[in-house]
């Protein structure tokens, strides 16, 4: 069984308009809901991958319970939610039809009581008992500790499970410190936390911050990752147009069903950029096109980099 944590649940509501312009009115062609948060579409796709998969984090008030719902009705994704009194955010993504471009609009998420984020930390470290692979993914709600993210790795390593980090700014920053098995940071994310815009040279330093092997996202260009096997960079065959979100977390649940699986790291990025290339056929977060998926699988390139100077 494979856990995954999503501190910062959501309900994802998805509007597809003809075409978006600025200060207008326009109808919308369609709405789709979904249980959201990374850690949630990573789950998604993990169990339509055939893994058993347990979701937690915070869930509270009507958007909570609708997350709940629609929870219940993903096949193999068990509900493991930790109850707060705040309510759960929503995020709103509107897909321009005629460009393809999305606009995302993220809520803040409730405000976590000292005494519910200690509750969460006790349930988490019950969870870990028989997982095979965990991972701590997005942004943390209000009143989270800055280095939650950390006390996670570190429960999740005395527990011996391998645990995947993908966060960013100073939660990742102090997360890594934590030795986490494996970080995948965007290259937005990777910049920042390394104060370096190449992409070799970041991962490198990363590693060196303490993260395991570190998996960088750079959009169309695939993956890019440096590891204690070595360097490796992940293309798919062309880019793919459509809707980009949920790209990052298809990586993710690529990377981590492959790691609960044992797979070398060429196998792993080759399954890790098939599903997040596939994603962007796919029309909302958590999905993807299967027909995609398996025909990439067969074409996406992974190359051994050399070693930065």
């Amino acid at each position: 069984m494979i856990l995954t944590v999503t501190l910062n649940t959501a309900l994802d509501i998805t509007y597809r308009v003809r075409s978006l312009r600025p200060h207008a009115s326009h109808r919308v062609s369609e709405v789709t809901e979904r249980p959201g948060g990374k850690g949630v579409n990573v789950a998604r796709v993990l169990a339509a991958l055939g893994h058993e998969v347990t979701v937690t984090g915070f869930t509270g008030g009507a958007t909570g319970r609708i997350v709940q719902e629609k929870l219940a009705a993903v096949p193999g994704v068990a509900d493991a939610l930790v109850p707060v009194s705040g309510a759960t955010r929503r995020t709103i993504a509107v897909v321009d039809e005629h460009t393809g471009d999305t606009t995302q609009l993220n809520e803040p998420g409730p405000t976590i009581t000292p005494a519910e984020w200690a509750a969460f930390q006790e349930a988490y470290a019950d969870l870990l008992h028989g997982v095979s692979a965990v991972a701590l993914c997005g942004s943390l709600p209000p009143g989270v500790p800055v280095g939650a993210y950390a006390g996670l790795v570190r429960t999740a390593r005395a527990a011996g499970v391998p645990v995947l980090l993908d966060t960013s700014g100073e939660p990742l920053r102090r997360g890594v410190a934590a030795r986490p098995d494996i970080i995948k940071p965007n290259a937005d994310e990777l910049a920042e936390l390394t104060g370096s815009h190449e992409p070799l040279r970041a991962t490198q330093d990363a590693r060196r911050r303490g993260a395991g092997a570190v998996v960088a996202s750079l959009g169309p260009d695939g993956l890019l990752a440096t590891t204690r096997e070595g360097r490796w960079r992940a293309t798919p065959p062309a880019p793919l147009r459509g809707n980009p979100t949920g790209a990052g977390d298809a990586a993710v649940a690529g990377l981590l069903s492959a790691l609960a699986e044992h797979l070398p790291w060429p196998d792993r990025l080759t399954r890790a950029t098939a599903l997040s290339a596939a994603t962007v056929h796919a029309p909302v977060a958590g999905e993807f096109d299967r027909g995609v998926y398996e025909e990439l699988l067969t074409r996406v390139a992974v190359t051994r980099e050399v070693s930065a100077a």
